[in-house]
């Protein structure tokens, strides 16, 4: 074929589509699952109903939300905004999507959602967890729509301190549709502001207030011990049908605004279902298994950390290498990530004790602010509706116990779907590199095999010669020895270091 006549986006997506059934989940709706939409059409139009229990939906329709999200986001599921107190503390409004309302407990839709658990992002295709028709329409915070939320308030002192916090149901409106890199460039005095915040213009002083927040908010985690963390991540951007590059996204201060609050409303869902006698499922980083190579890779650094698992020590010897090395900071971040180990959900009763999040350094942390495309945040504002309305719980313990397994599970398969994805597009992209040679960090090692991330170039393939004895964090030189698009293969053979010198 042709080269410049190839459609990247065919080959991917036949690719992801595959991918998605190997690992057991589903691509497609169902022909039931699109029937309800039209119901569900119907039922939306009494969007301003009060909720079915006795708590009262309140009206925060004149407060100044905003949504800031990717440029090309359609689900949007979060709002903010912020009002000064007279003590000086700032009162945080963070508006969740009411998903619950249109998407019930055992309808098709809800199937669907509980058998993928998440949206599935590829290069190619975005295959969503609920139908499009819901999750950029009917439930998502679009712009000028009246919209119903879960609304989780909280008193922030200035040092970043929760003061006081509550959860309740809302009316809002989307004043905004926001982009992380308008409004960062715009914050750091970059960019322009962007034409929605001039249209606006409560939301000059508010989305200052909110930057200005989020990072109090920030030191102050960041002190009691979260890390500072700072990976590589890319984006395939096509030309029509054809991949041409790999676009690095980096970590601005608008993202940090979202972040910072999401955690901050994470944590306040958490303690409010257990405070009123409710389960929970929590997202859990249990403590590092591979503590002792993190407290190796420091000694490479000439930097001593504590032989047992101590996140401020680490978090200490992080920021010291961020101001240290910034350009090579990611990799370092992205070899401290593959050792802490990945996430996982567990149902949690009130009164329980759970490990909580070692990176995030916090002990209570529910997963409730994006329920148009994870089935945990779905899970939750049942909950929440539940506790919220003095109504039973809608789940048992060990239905949850098995939710929590199933959401950890499913997450895992749809992001080896992703990965899959991704290999096959850098495949694409290196398919006229084979043999040259480029600087590398091993970033997986184990009895399945060797894995290494480019340095120059934002993809990650496997070390198939010369393996023996290297181990995550390692610098290496490798040569580019073999690519298959289509199973996602990219193959690498270490070389002399000597090669990789310019």
């Amino acid at each position: 074929m042709n080269v410049n006549s190839r459609n990247d986006r065919v080959i991917l997506e036949r690719i992801a589509h595959q991918a998605m059934i190997e690992r057991g989940l589903l691509p497609e709706f169902s022909p039931e699952a699109l029937a309800e939409i039209e119901q569900l059409k119907i039922l939306a139009e009494g969007e301003t109903r009060p909720a079915d229990g006795p708590a009262p939906v309140r009206d925060l329709l004149d407060l100044p939300w905003a949504s800031i999200d990717n440029d090309d986001s359609l689900d949007i599921d979060q709002l903010t905004a912020v009002e000064h107190m007279p003590d000086g503390n700032v009162r945080l409004y963070i508006a969740v999507a009411d998903v619950v309302s249109l998407v019930a407990k055992g309808t098709a839709i809800d199937e669907h959602a509980r058998h993928n658990t998440t949206s599935v992002y590829t290069a190619a295709r975005i295959f969503p967890m609920l139908p499009e028709q819901l999750s950029t329409g009917l439930t998502s915070l679009n712009s000028g729509q009246e919209r119903r939320a879960f609304v989780v308030e909280m008193v922030i002192a200035p040092d970043g301190s929760l003061q006081d916090s509550d959860i309740h149901q809302a009316l809002v409106i989307n004043h905004a549709k926001l982009a992380y890199n308008s409004v960062a460039a715009w914050l750091d005095g970059s960019g322009k502001p962007p034409q929605a915040i001039l249209a606006e213009t409560r939301l000059d002083e508010n989305l200052r207030l909110q930057d200005q927040i989020a990072q109090s908010m920030k030191n102050l985690r960041h002190l009691h011990g979260a890390l500072t963390l700072e990976t590589i991540e890319s984006k395939p951007l096509f030309d029509g049908n054809r991949l041409r590059t790999l676009q690095v996204e980096e970590k601005d201060r608008a993202k940090e605004i979202i972040e910072n609050f999401m955690v901050a409303a994470n944590g306040v869902t958490a303690r409010f279902l257990s405070a009123r006698k409710y389960p929970s499922i929590r997202r859990v980083v249990r403590t590092p298994r591979r503590w002792e190579r993190i407290v190796a890779i420091a000694a490479e650094h000439n930097y001593r950390i504590p032989d047992s698992p101590d996140s401020r020590a680490l978090e200490e010897f992080l920021v010291e290498q961020k101001a240290a090395d910034p350009l090579r900071f990611p990799d370092l971040s992205l070899a401290v990530i593959k050792l802490l180990g990945a996430g996982e959900y567990i149902a949690e009763l009130p009164d329980g004790q759970n490990p909580g999040h070692f990176g995030l350094a916090v002990k209570d942390y529910a997963h409730s602010t994006a329920p148009n495309r994870r089935y945990p945040d779905l899970l939750t504002q049942r909950l929440l509706k539940a506790a919220i309305n003095g109504q039973p719980v809608p789940y048992r313990k060990d239905e949850l116990d098995a939710l929590a397994a199933h959401c950890t599970e499913a997450e895992d398969a749809a992001t080896k779907v992703e990965r899959r994805v991704e290999k096959s597009a850098n495949a694409l992209l290196l398919q006229s590199r084979i043999g040259e040679k480029f600087d590398s960090i091993v970033t997986g090692a184990s009895g399945k095999g060797t894995w290494v991330r480019l340095l120059d170039v934002p993809v990650e393939g496997k070390l198939v010669l010369g393996f023996e004895g290297a181990d995550v964090g390692d610098r290496i030189c490798v040569e580019l020895t073999a690519i298959d698009v289509q199973r996602g293969y990219i193959d690498f053979t270490k070389v002399a270091a000597a090669k990789c010198r310019r």
